[in-house]
């Protein structure tokens, strides 16, 4: 990893009752609008076709377009319903996305399978790597292996979206200022 003196990778604190989408897409929106190249996930729920959970899509930030991510488990089941085999299916072509050299990733979660080395875990590593800034969203009790992932390379943001914004572009100026320090 680079030496940076601000953290590329910043997580948004999920607080319960406090939707975190939004924010994530204003951020994408914003930096878009200023001429940023934002690479990513940003994460859709939607009504389950009378199954008991709703329907997880991931949308393309650059191209718009969906991904289900989701399986239908039943109504007596218990536990996570996200489809591993369809988020390695995004996860694939992101990672290999990455050497066109975005200016931010932003992605949908840090959780589960990203805590233990799955999900998007090798997108992370990499975007890392690269010193590409990097934004997600993690629920409390997965802060804690955040900060163990990130360590003092890695920030946990309030869920506020002026503050998010903020550091979304001070993450692009300092990475700018480092790629041409290089």
């Amino acid at each position: 990893m680079k030496d940076h003196d601000f953290p590329l990778q910043a997580a948004i604190r999920v607080e319960r009752d406090r939707p975190v989408d939004d924010i994530l897409e204003a951020v994408a929106r914003v930096l878009q609008k200023e001429g940023v190249i934002v690479a990513g996930f940003l994460q859709r729920e939607s009504g389950g076709d009378g199954e008991c959970c709703n329907r997880i899509d991931l949308e393309d930030i650059a191209s718009g377009e969906h991904h289900i991510i989701s399986q239908a488990l039943g109504s007596g089941a218990r536990g996570c319903r996200l489809d591993p085999q369809a988020l390695a299916g995004v996860a694939g072509p992101l990672l290999a996305g990455l050497d066109r050299r975005p200016d931010l990733l932003i992605l949908n979660r840090f959780g589960k399978g990203e805590s233990e080395g799955q999900g998007f875990r090798a997108v992370i590593e990499e975007a890392c790597a690269r010193g590409i800034p990097l934004l997600t969203a993690v629920r409390e009790n997965y802060v804690e292996a955040w900060q163990g992932f990130a360590g003092e390379l890695g920030a946990v943001l309030a869920p506020d979206e002026a503050v998010v914004v903020e550091w979304a572009r001070a993450a692009v100026e300092a990475a700018r200022t480092s790629c041409d320090a290089a």
